[in-house]
């Protein structure tokens, strides 16, 4: 019998993607939060994302996986926005 030269946890094709979304969305958030000016802001929103996506990574249906990109997308723009207001 031939046995299979990927170890196995292989990501599939979709698997991998969706781990590049997830972790690019985690940069973008930690890249937003850098520019948070009051320190103590700067290190509870830091642990706050830490926190959610530690508590996620265990997700592993599709959807919901989707939704939570979705969501995170959605509250980094909030972020986003507030910082672009507070600089104005």
């Amino acid at each position: 019998m031939a046995t299979s030269r990927l170890p196995p946890a292989t990501l599939t094709l979709k698997q991998f993607l969706r781990r590049q979304q997830v972790l690019l969305l985690y940069r973008r958030i930690l890249q937003a939060i850098r520019q948070v000016p009051n320190d103590s802001d700067r290190k509870y929103l830091k642990d706050w994302a830490r926190e959610e996506f530690k508590r996620n990574k265990s997700a592993t249906e599709e959807d919901t996986i989707r939704m939570m990109i979705t969501q995170g997308n959605m509250q980094l723009k909030e972020l986003e926005k507030t910082l672009a207001l507070a600089k104005s």
